[in-house]
């Protein structure tokens, strides 16, 4: 009877430490895919970076490089790009004026 009683502990445990984190990644995934809109910038499953220049049901274009459109499944999103800021040392409460956002791509090669 104790075997049983270690059996469903070690059930409950692969649940809370495997299963149910999966459930909420997969979900947040499924949250990023459905809230994409043109003009964001993504990163494919692939590895490939662009700006999306069409959606359609289940594909987007894709703009790798000026000019060029690559047309991928929508599921194929694995992520969205947000502007990054940097936040000064010494900010409590974040503070419009003292947060700089970080240079594009353009600015660093300058």
């Amino acid at each position: 009877m104790l075997v049983f009683g270690y059996f469903g502990l070690l059930i409950v445990g692969f649940y809370f430490l495997l299963v149910r984190p999966q459930r909420r990644q997969v979900a947040a995934r499924r949250a990023i895919v459905a809230a994409i809109e043109v003009g964001d910038d993504v990163v494919t499953a692939g590895g490939i970076h662009g700006v999306v220049a069409s959606i359609d049901t289940d594909l987007v274009g894709l703009e790798i490089a000026p000019g060029v459109v690559i047309t991928i499944a929508r599921g194929a999103i694995n992520a969205r790009h947000s502007p990054m800021h940097v936040v000064l040392p010494g900010v409590g409460e974040l503070d419009e004026a003292r947060v700089i956002d970080a240079p594009s791509k353009d600015e660093l090669e300058k």
